[in-house]
């Protein structure tokens, strides 16, 4: 009995003060925190590919301000220790996108990411921690096949502790794949612990998230025209919380498109009449960190009016 109340009263104290509209934090909330990137670096602000390519690699402490619209073909790989800010609200990539490969303590803030061409995603995090993804926004167009753009932000290879906040993935099939095989338990288990909190999915098919193996906090989200929303599966844990769906098939599934069904727990969210497919109610009830969640009823003026570039 004194478990039960004290696991109530602690969900009581998560969701009891909203969070303002619109905040912007100056950490990351969730798995990711504690990721600080450049930190107080001085910055570099870049026009060119050439000049950021060059900027961004290394280990050193370093944030890189990047200003205009800067066409990639692939990917730029990210150093550790490194800060990437967009300046304004339209400056970024578009046909490419950034990698993040066996690296630690990245930040990458304020980015317009468009139609980012296959094989590249918009941002790849693979085999690295520490990582916090927030304020970008995310595009495509669903005019081509569903494989002409590769995914918006993929996570995958036993990254870990990586929060995503505050970004609108827009006009896409595949939204944010996190662990990218059925075959790699052996890399992927124990890690892939992942936050995502006042994101805004806008007709993305699918794949908001689909995790794999790892564990994923999904809370104050704002999904509309999805096909399949958060997709748990290959033993994956997701707690989904306090969400608004609309136009929306499938808000949750476990039980699709692999062998081995996923986990999920849902609490406080609003589903709009979309369908829930749950065949495993999962053991990730309470987060291991500090945050506050704000009630469904107040997450589409949060995200609509707060997501997204220029909003820092």
């Amino acid at each position: 009995m004194a478990t039960v109340v004290a696991t109530a009263l602690a969900a009581v104290a998560v969701l009891a003060v909203p969070q303002p509209a619109g905040a912007a934090e100056n950490a990351p909330i969730g798995f990711g925190a504690g990721t600080t990137g450049g930190g107080s670096a001085a910055p570099v602000t870049v026009t060119t590919l050439a000049a950021f390519r060059a900027a961004v690699t290394g280990n050193a402490a370093k944030v890189v301000r990047v200003n205009g619209l800067i066409t990639l073909s692939g990917q730029v790989d990210l150093g550790s220790n490194t800060t990437v800010l967009g300046v304004g609200s339209s400056s970024g990539f578009t046909g490419g996108g950034l990698r993040i490969k066996e690296e630690t303590n990245v930040v990458v803030r304020n980015l317009n990411i468009s139609k980012p061409l296959a094989p590249s995603d918009g941002v790849t995090v693979q085999e690295s921690t520490k990582v916090w993804i927030d304020h970008n926004s995310f595009s495509a167009d669903r005019t081509h096949d569903k494989d002409h753009y590769d995914g918006l932000l993929d996570i995958n290879h036993g990254s870990d502790n990586v929060t995503v906040s505050w970004n609108t993935f827009k006009d896409h099939f595949k939204g944010s794949l996190v662990g990218h095989s059925d075959n790699n338990a052996s890399e992927d288990t124990g890690h892939l612990k992942v936050t995502y909190h006042h994101n805004h999915f806008s007709n993305v098919h699918s794949r908001i998230p689909s995790l794999r193996f790892g564990t994923g906090h999904f809370y104050d989200n704002y999904v509309q025209g999805a096909e399949t929303a958060v997709h748990s599966r290959m033993g994956a844990q997701m707690l989904v919380e306090n969400n608004v769906f609309r136009s929306t098939a499938v808000a949750v599934t476990t039980n699709r498109s692999s062998d081995i069904d996923g986990y999920a727990n849902l609490r406080g969210n609003d589903l709009g009449g979309a369908a829930t497919e749950v065949s495993r109610v999962g053991t990730f009830t309470t987060a291991p960190y500090s945050y506050t969640a704000e009630p469904a009823s107040t997450v589409v003026a949060s995200v609509t009016s707060g997501a997204g570039t220029g909003k820092l």
